[in-house]
């Protein structure tokens, strides 16, 4: 049974900096490539990041390139987020989802497992 759990959200400042991770377990992680994408009150989930099974393809939503970083340690089956200089518009849940393939992919129906979510607020 695979599951996957965030953690790490929380209430920060405009500017400030937060880390999300992501534990998944059920089967080699290091098959599968990993995503986060975060739903807004309102809005659509919409894609933030991706990582290939391997670590070394990343792809990331134009509205968080070069403020967020994604990395997998495939060892302890994690993945997080680093995200920096946070803006209010960065407030919502975020979910991490696991890849049904290795290549990392900005489409959600390539993803079949998700977590819960963890609220990320950014008050301005």
């Amino acid at each position: 049974q695979v599951q996957v759990v965030e953690s790490g959200g929380g209430l920060v400042q405009a500017g400030a900096s937060l880390r999300l991770s992501c534990a998944a377990s059920g089967r080699t992680f290091s098959r599968y490539a990993m995503g986060w994408f975060r739903q807004a009150p309102g809005k659509e989930r919409e894609f933030v990041a991706a990582i290939d099974y391997s670590g070394r393809n990343t792809y990331y939503a134009d509205s968080v390139k070069g403020r967020f970083t994604i990395s997998r340690d495939n060892a302890k089956t994690t993945v997080a987020l680093q995200m920096n200089s946070l803006k209010s518009e960065d407030t919502a849940v975020y979910y991490c989802g696991q890849g049904r393939y290795g290549r990392s992919s900005y489409d959600q129906a390539e993803y079949d497992y998700w977590g819960r979510g963890t609220q990320v607020t950014v008050s301005s």
